[in-house]
């Protein structure tokens, strides 16, 4: 695996990393086989967030066994503020069982405000700079769903990486990665899949590995042999950056498919009050309109102990959304497609 160096961190990192939002869903031997695959596949770098339930924890206990020195690893936090930051820094050493993070990120900043906090006199940088003075941490980072925002992050000159959404779909990177490495920042690409939308996986690695401005991206796994498989359709299609007419016909056809409304399946927007598993309802639905699984798309769907017959109307779920999707109508369209 090509390992490209990370902006003025100077790390050393595989193109290709892990997405650690799925791990939270297994257990450590799940964990632990899929960084033992990671370590054979030349895969070094790993990214998780204090957001991801048990993540941060099940990846701890897999370094134990598979060794700490073999990942850089990263993670983020939602804190705004001093205080808030540290305990969240602290909590982050405590679950990786480690004396340093590689690379600690401003989560999911949304908008300028946000932005305000972080940078203000008793803000998170200043716990992050803290921690980076005393060794706990190495480098600092920002992630962001908003270009604008990105790019004020990127212009203030307090972040050494950025994290954002990019795939041949959501194109609105090309411009905060290229920001970016105007300013020798590191640059780490989300949702390269699409949250796992994207269906034909070769392109979009192909897409983005021919992508000057971009040092690494973190698709999400499942499992040992889901990284495999990544790594397969990554060599296979890894090379000039030339697509064939066929090849620009399948991403325009999947382009098209998709739209923008599409779930990409980050779970931001739980908890539900009412437990009504949204991602799964909308990969339910995916299953039955673009891949022709209809009855187990219905099966799936069935299975759900709640739905939006249970919708108590609230709209925090589409508050917390990075996309905006109007989740709570495409839940009701789901239902009148599966509910029988």
């Amino acid at each position: 695996m090509e390992r490209r160096k990370l902006g003025k961190t100077g790390l050393e990192v595989s193109f290709m990393g892990i997405g650690g939002i799925p791990l939270q869903r297994f257990d450590e031997n799940n964990t632990v086989e899929i960084l033992s695959e990671a370590i054979k596949q030349g895969i070094n770098f790993i990214d998780s967030a204090r957001g991801y339930t048990k993540s941060e924890e099940l990846i701890g206990k897999a370094l134990k066994k598979v060794g700490r020195d073999n990942f850089v690893i990263a993670t983020k936090a939602q804190s705004r503020d001093y205080e808030g930051m540290i305990k969240e820094m602290d909590i982050s050493l405590k679950n990786f069982q480690t004396d340093y993070i590689d690379l600690y990120q401003c989560h999911f900043v949304c908008n300028e405000t946000d932005l305000n906090k972080i940078l203000s006199e008793n803000g998170a940088l200043k716990a992050l700079l803290e921690y980076r003075d005393k060794g706990l941490i190495k480098h600092i980072g920002i992630t962001s769903h908003n270009m604008k925002t990105a790019v004020m992050g990127i212009e203030s000159g307090k972040f050494e990486t950025v994290q954002f959404p990019f795939n041949f779909i959501e194109s609105d990177g090309k411009t905060v990665f290229k920001k970016a490495k105007e300013n020798n920042m590191g640059t780490i690409a989300m949702k390269p899949l699409g949250g796992g939308a994207i269906t034909n996986r070769g392109l979009s690695f192909k897409y983005l590995s021919n992508e000057e401005n971009l040092d690494c991206i973190i698709p999400g796994v499942d499992n040992a042999e889901q990284l495999k498989s990544n790594m397969t359709d990554f060599l296979n299609c890894y090379g000039d950056g030339k697509f064939t007419d066929s090849e620009r016909d399948i991403i325009e056809k999947e382009k098209n498919l998709l739209g923008v409304d599409f779930c990409r399946r980050c779970d931001y927007c739980q908890p539900c009050s009412k437990n009504i598993p949204i991602s799964v309802i909308f990969t339910a639905k995916a299953y039955y309109e673009r891949y022709d699984l209809k009855d187990w798309a219905l099966g799936k769907y069935k299975a759900c102990k709640a739905n939006i017959t249970d919708c108590i109307d609230c709209g925090k779920c589409e508050k917390r959304c990075p996309y905006n999707l109007p989740i709570r109508q495409m839940l009701r369209q789901t239902h009148e497609l599966l509910a029988r």
